[in-house]
């Protein structure tokens, strides 16, 4: 076993503050990875405010990891010391049922194991993220991170890469296609980014006028101000695929007005109700579909990387030192960031 350290929150109202916990020894098919970047997700604020129920405490979160293999077990053949590695949202499944059969571990039906505030399937101990200086995993779930990538700004496609990468690639999404990214964030600006590469005409969806420069510069080919009903009718009926990436609940009726006939709305960002509810009239006309994705299995995951690697691309970042982060977290919560916060660790050493 090995001493980490590493920030966590000790309740739904606490600050993140030091802390150190046992990593478990590193077994025959584990890499042990010195964390050199963490990216800060809006989920880690919604996990450690135990939003979505089921918060476990102390919890150290982060699932944006980038770092450095220090030590392998016996049998590992994906990695060596020394190389590049990064860990994104989750750390195990079940590895037998039909979803991680088909790489998809992401949807296991046991479950796939979080890599924090979930349950080690090694130990039964509660699974701490990457606000630490290094973590334990299994092979199946690194994936080897290109050293052309500019570290600190690649460890955010851990999540929000992936994410958007995935149904993008899903809906085979490319060349002579009209899509719609909804929402410019920290997701939405990799959708744009992945999009363009991917060969599609990119139209930025936004409430927010002031964002049109700014979607130009990732890559949009046009901006849609979706508060502009001028402008929503000229785009009604013509996009083949929407990304939405809005993190909470809104009206999607809208939107379901810009798809073709036949063509998909996908939600990667909201997790709650969505208010109003969508209406049956605006899937109906049009047999048009809404649906959802989350993350990427493992294969997809190492597939999105050396994309990134090809085609040069990364997150935007702001990075931080580790005891900056409860500012950070303020100012994500603001929408303050443009568009990943992230975390130099080795700040945790000072």
């Amino acid at each position: 076993m090995s001493l980490a350290k590493a920030y966590a929150a000790h309740s739904t109202t606490a600050p993140l503050v030091p802390f150190t916990f046992e990593r478990r020894a590193v077994a025959a098919g584990d890499v042990r990875i010195e964390i050199l970047y963490s990216g800060i997700c809006h989920s880690d604020l919604h996990q450690a405010r135990d939003d979505w129920g089921g918060a476990k405490y102390p919890m150290v979160p982060g699932h944006e990891i980038i770092g450095k293999v220090v030590e392998v077990g016996a049998e590992v053949t994906k990695l060596k010391v020394g190389d590049f590695a990064g860990v994104g949202c989750m750390v195990d499944s079940c590895r037998h049922c039909e979803a991680c059969n088909a790489d998809l571990e992401q949807y296991c039906a046991e479950g796939s194991t979080f890599t924090y505030n979930g349950t080690d399937r090694h130990t039964g101990e509660p699974t701490q993220g990457g606000y630490s200086d290094h973590i334990v995993v299994e092979q199946r779930f690194v994936v080897k991170v290109s050293e052309t990538l500019d570290l600190k700004a690649a460890a955010p496609l851990l999540c929000a890469g992936i994410t958007t990468y995935s149904p993008l690639k899903h809906f085979k999404v490319g060349p002579g296609q009209k899509v719609g990214v909804i929402g410019l964030g920290g997701l939405g600006h990799m959708g744009v980014k992945f999009a363009k590469a991917l060969g599609a005409h990119v139209v930025m969806i936004t409430t927010t006028p002031e964002k049109g420069a700014d979607a130009t510069r990732l890559g949009a080919d046009e901006v849609l101000v979706s508060r502009d009903p001028e402008q929503m009718k000229a785009h009604a009926g013509s996009f083949d695929f929407l990304l939405n990436t809005i993190p909470v609940g809104h009206d999607t009726n809208p939107y379901m007005g810009l798809l073709k006939r036949d063509a998909t709305m996908c939600l990667v960002g909201v997790l709650t109700e969505l208010d109003p509810p969508l209406t049956g009239v605006s899937v109906i006309f049009g047999r048009k579909h809404l649906t959802g994705s989350a993350i990427g299995g493992m294969a997809e995951t190492q597939e999105m990387m050396d994309f990134c690697a090809e085609h040069g691309i990364v997150s935007d970042v702001e990075v931080i030192n580790i005891q900056d982060v409860n500012e950070a977290w303020e100012r994500m919560a603001k929408n303050d960031v443009r568009y990943r916060f992230v975390i130099d660790m080795a700040s945790i050493k000072g």
